[in-house]
């Protein structure tokens, strides 16, 4: 692997002109350089700390963990969870570099969509929507991912606190709207808080994990290794095999590594996006995979008897309790717990929004023009973001009517991310094995290259795999998995999009690699 300082590339062809490539800027007429604009209009502000934090907090992998590692317990048990995390830690980080590799290429907001299309073998345009429409939905259906965290924890808190508590599926929706108004609104100023807001978020993340280690090794009980290692639950979630269990309990790592690419929709407000992005999305697939391997150890060794909890909805919550002996530790912990959720939401608005606006302008959405909008004043795409918050908010309400039929539109998240990023990291590799390979920008990993694009894909199919796979048997209306057909809904979709006017009208700066 290395960084050079590469700039521009003098073959690659630009086949039409349309949304943001690369670090194409002009300086405005007062010529101020901290001032410089991407070809999209949008100014480029971000700076390399606030652009790693970015992508480190939306990720925020030991957090996502510590707080759905109870269904990996039922599915797979300790073993699972210990080896599982290894394996998902290293498979991220082989997306990542992939993913990292690409970004140096040709930094878009578009990403997947644009990169599938400028290395497809044929049909690019075809790819791009195809691409653009996996990408987009899965982005747009994970923002109701924190949010639903959100109101779990609260809900947690407050049956933890008040025995007589009994929450409603109404209560848990309106939670999810509230939650969501927050950083919905602090969007809207996004440049001006942006700095601060995500050194905030990096602190608390670091030093919020040192003190969940500390307070887990001083004050829970040591369990054998032997229940660490080779513990593997099988029979409580009625497959009754070792190798499915222990497949279904790998997802729970997979989901708290995934998403590395949410820095990319970002690119055009980076200031020297082709080193500072890639690096960015180096840092949080490693720092994240790394923590999430810790944390996920400790736990195992320190959590203690899970008979009590486990059938909790948050179990971390009173495992903490369990071990400190003191409700105010684990109110204020999980409490702090919580914060970064509001730092990953308020990241995630801000990156789909930008993913929703380029796609807009590329025409890829119904009423293109209307997303595609940029406020002359905030110079953000507003209507986009109205429409991220839009979908959160009707998503919610649908919890109100039944909690299914939530649980399988966000499912669709993990599916559709993994497969998002198969595509453009199979056509990459395929550029390099049949030549000539495309003008690398200032990352390139070199000899190792191939080697990591193919564990990557190994990674992924392996992933994709189980993610359709129901978590319990006998499958009723109520536990099953619904990410496969939903996916095979946006598809459908994306072609009906394409056959119908799509193909005329979807348009996009496709570069040739020569």
């Amino acid at each position: 692997m290395e960084m050079n300082n590469q700039k521009g590339h003098p073959d690659i062809d630009m086949v039409e002109q349309g949304s943001s490539q690369g670090e194409k800027a002009e300086v405005p007429p007062s010529g101020n350089p901290s001032e410089r604009r991407s070809a999209s209009g949008l100014e480029r502000y971000i700076n390399l700390a606030a652009v790693v934090n970015f992508g480190v907090i939306i990720l925020a992998s030991w957090e996502s963990f510590a707080v759905t590692f109870q269904f990996a317990l039922t599915n797979g048990g300790p073993a699972s969870i210990f080896y599982g995390s290894f394996l998902a830690g290293f498979g991220a980080c082989a997306v990542g570099f992939s993913l990292a590799e690409l970004a140096s290429i040709d930094p878009t907001v578009g990403a997947q969509y644009r990169w599938s299309a400028n290395l497809a073998p044929a049909a690019p345009r075809f790819w791009g929507l195809l691409q653009g429409w996996i990408t987009v939905g899965a982005w747009c259906f994970a923002c109701s991912g924190p949010p639903s965290i959100l109101a779990n924890m609260i809900t947690s808190l407050a049956i933890f606190n008040n025995d007589n508590y009994v929450p409603q599926r109404w209560h848990t929706s309106l939670i999810m709207i509230a939650t969501m108004i927050v950083p919905f609104t602090f969007n809207l100023w996004f440049r001006k808080i942006l700095d601060a807001f995500e050194m905030t978020g990096g602190i608390l993340h670091i030093c919020l994990f040192i003190v969940m280690i500390v307070v887990l090794i001083v004050f829970g009980p040591r369990s054998d290794p032997e229940f660490v290692f080779k513990t593997l639950v099988w029979e409580e979630s009625g497959w009754n095999n070792k190798g499915v269990s222990w497949g279904l309990g790998l997802l729970s790592m997979t989901f708290s590594v995934t998403g590395a690419d949410s820095v990319l929709h970002m690119c055009d407000e980076v200031k020297k996006v082709r080193t500072r992005v890639p690096r960015s999305i180096i840092l949080t697939c490693t720092v994240n995979s790394a923590m999430l391997i810790i944390f996920a150890t400790i736990l195992l060794f320190y959590m203690g008897p899970l008979d009590d909890v486990i059938a909790t909805p948050l179990p971390l919550l009173w495992i903490l309790h369990g071990i400190t002996g003191s409700k105010v530790a684990a109110n204020v912990l999980t409490s702090l717990l919580a914060v970064i959720f509001f730092f990953a939401l308020f990241n995630i608005f801000a990156s789909v929004s930008r993913l929703v606006w380029v796609f807009a302008r590329d025409n890829g959405l119904p009423f293109s023009s209307f997303f595609a909008y940029v406020h002359p004043t905030l110079k953000l795409p507003v209507n986009a973001l109205l429409l991220v918050g839009t979908i959160v908010t009707c998503l919610s309400l649908i919890y109100i009517a039944s909690a299914t039929a939530f649980n399988a539109l966000i499912s669709l998240q993990a599916l559709a991310l993994h497969v998002s990023y198969f595509i453009p990291i199979l056509f990459i590799l395929l550029r390099k094995l049949r030549g000539p390979p495309p003008p690398y920008g200032p990352f390139k990993m070199g000899a190792i290259g191939v080697p990591v694009n193919i564990f990557a894909l190994c990674y992924l199919i392996y992933v994709v795999l189980w993610m359709p796979f129901p978590q319990i048997l006998p499958v009723t209306k109520d536990n099953m998995n619904y990410a496969g057909p939903i996916f095979g809904a946006v598809v459908l979709g994306a072609l009906g999009h394409w056959f119908i006017h799509g193909r005329k009208t979807f348009k996009m700066p496709v570069i040739r690699y020569e």
